[in-house]
């Protein structure tokens, strides 16, 4: 039996668009022309259906003056943020839910009816991540990155869907990522400490959730006797069975940890049948978000560097806490493409093709069922083709942290966790099925 705990939440009854009330960040003023030119060619317009943007050419091409802030982790300016005196059609991208840079291919994307729903209000202090959805129960589960036990769990079978509390049996500490494999929920988890109630010691790993029973197993909680250094998000390749995870500081740097980095950051492949733990890739300093191409051919892990590079990492000396992660905005923020080789068992070929200049950092990420890559960044989504050309941004009016698509409309629905909220995102691009 999966117990849920009472919980002061609950969700939206009407569910008001999020982009009328996304947060503006203050930019530096510029001097606007005597006569603001009024452009027979503006660079935004109006298409497609309600609160969709188009970009003439990517807005490559701005009228001078124009002034974006750069983001310094406290404030991150939108793209909508950005100045431009000379195009008043600009204000349109401020209040719009959807950007659109490539017209031809975004209409498959955006679907007829495309929506941004602004569900529940969360803990804006914290990071929500994992979210993971179980086709069998029509559930969603997430976390709260705090040394609050409880995770989330949002049930869809309800109108509106409801929230509560859960806790697993024996608990899970801080889960970061999850994946649903088999009729099982695979969390990989960031939290390190020696004294959590109803359970104890917990280190760094990969811990499964039978959700019929409400048990949970760990699988891996350390590199021959070492601790991890985090352990971010994960996938499990459908085919060989091999869980792929991403390890990068930001633990220890979030005070969740109790002990300072032992091993380097890097991404893992754990074969849970055999225990056997091998290094795929010690090149990214922060690696984060990882997805699976649906043909299996490649692999997709983001770097989000530029948030605490310049961090201290020392066993003299202590967590800086959330307040020292400072965000280098030269530092990396990029997502890497890699070629799946060796019947599953390596990666090569690293190249970026995306860098995340239009939110904060690459996050979550996932690959849609035609090949799409999708990630979690600042104020939303940012969807690419696999060579990284954008071709929609879905805008929030709060930090995304990561998304999971669930089976409503054939997996044409996506739900977006992060700090301060929750949202439900109705389009054409179809997600992976969660098997």
């Amino acid at each position: 039996m999966m117990y849920y705990g009472a919980l002061s939440l609950t969700l939206a009854t009407t569910l008001a668009s999020a982009a009328a009330v996304i947060p503006r960040a203050t930019a530096t003023s510029l001097t606007t022309p005597s006569a603001v030119a009024v452009l027979n060619d503006p660079i935004a317009r109006p298409c497609m259906a309600p609160r969709v943007v188009c970009l003439k050419q990517h807005a490559a091409n701005l009228p001078y003056p124009f002034h974006r802030a750069a983001p310094d982790g406290r404030n991150i300016p939108t793209y909508g943020d950005t100045e431009i005196p000379a195009d008043a059609s600009w204000k349109h991208i401020s209040t719009a839910d959807f950007i659109v840079f490539d017209e031809s291919r975004a209409a498959d994307v955006l679907g007829d009816s495309p929506s941004v729903d602004f569900v529940l209000s969360v803990d804006a202090n914290h990071i929500h991540e994992g979210p993971v959805f179980v086709p069998t129960q029509n559930r969603i589960y997430f976390s709260e990155l705090s040394t609050n036990l409880p995770q989330f769990a949002i049930d869809l079978n309800q109108d509106p869907p409801s929230v509560s509390h859960f806790t697993a049996d024996p608990p899970i500490y801080i889960p970061n990522g999850g994946f649903y494999h088999n009729n099982t929920v695979y969390f990989s988890v960031a939290g390190s400490n020696t004294s959590i109630p109803g359970l104890g010691e917990q280190r760094p790993g990969i811990v499964t959730l039978d959700p019929a029973t409400n048990k949970s197993t760990t699988l891996l909680n350390n590199y021959y006797g070492l601790t991890f250094t985090d352990c971010d998000d994960l996938i499990v390749d459908p085919e060989t069975g091999f869980i792929w995870f991403t390890a990068p500081y930001y633990s220890w740097w979030l005070e969740l940890a109790d002990i300072p980095p032992q091993t380097k950051s890097g991404t893992y492949r754990f074969d849970p049948t055999t225990g056997s733990t091998v290094i795929a890739n010690d090149e990214m300093f922060s690696p984060n978000g990882i997805a699976l191409s649906p043909d299996r051919r490649h692999m997709y892990i983001s770097d989000s560097a530029a948030s605490g590079l310049s961090a201290p990492i020392s066993p003299d000396v202590p967590s800086p806490g959330g307040a020292g992660i400072l965000y280098n905005v030269t530092g990396t923020r990029a997502i890497y493409k890699f070629d799946l080789v060796d019947d599953g068992r390596a990666i090569i070929n690293k190249r970026p093709i995306y860098y995340d200049a239009i939110g904060s950092v690459p996050d979550g990420l996932k690959v849609a069922r035609n090949g799409y890559v999708v990630t979690a960044t600042g104020n939303g989504l940012s969807v690419m083709d696999e060579y990284g050309d954008m071709i929609v941004r879905v805008q929030t009016n709060f930090t995304v942290n990561n998304f999971v698509w669930t089976n409503a409309n054939e997996y044409r629905e996506v739900w977006m966790v992060g700090m301060g909220g929750v949202a439900r995102l109705k389009w054409g691009l179809q997600g992976q099925e969660a098997v």
